[in-house]
């Protein structure tokens, strides 16, 4: 009932070092999330977190995937393209929204330059 035994062994190693992999980037990125100071430093670790430990396991679901079914499965690469796009542009609209709030305000915890309020 289970395909999984049909799978070769290093199709099972390499599998497994993929998602182990991106399960330990992700663990990484959550504990920049916990450890940074500011909100600025805070929002870049889970991002590349997500980002790099996405890839590594869809790689690694791509093969096990792949090697099982003797044919190519690409359905990964839609879920890797829409991840890839989507949380840079997250973060942008995050940091953008926080540092307008910031200087509209004057926090002192705004990032370095010169800022000046838009014309109306």
């Amino acid at each position: 009932m289970n395909a999984a035994g049909n799978l070769p062994a290093w199709a099972a190693l390499l599998t497994a070092l993929c998602v182990l992999v991106g399960a330990a980037v992700a663990l990484i990125g959550s504990l920049g999330l916990l450890r940074l100071g500011s909100f600025y430093a805070r929002v870049h670790a889970p991002t590349l977190g997500t980002t790099l430990g996405m890839a590594s396991v869809l790689a690694g679901s791509a093969l096990y995937f792949s090697v099982l079914e003797a044919r190519p499965v690409v359905h990964e690469i839609l879920i890797a393209a829409f991840v890839t796009l989507t949380t840079p542009v997250t973060l942008m609209l995050l940091v953008r929204a926080a540092l307008y709030r910031d200087r509209t305000e004057g926090s002192g915890e705004v990032p370095g330059g010169t800022w000046r309020r838009p014309r109306r």
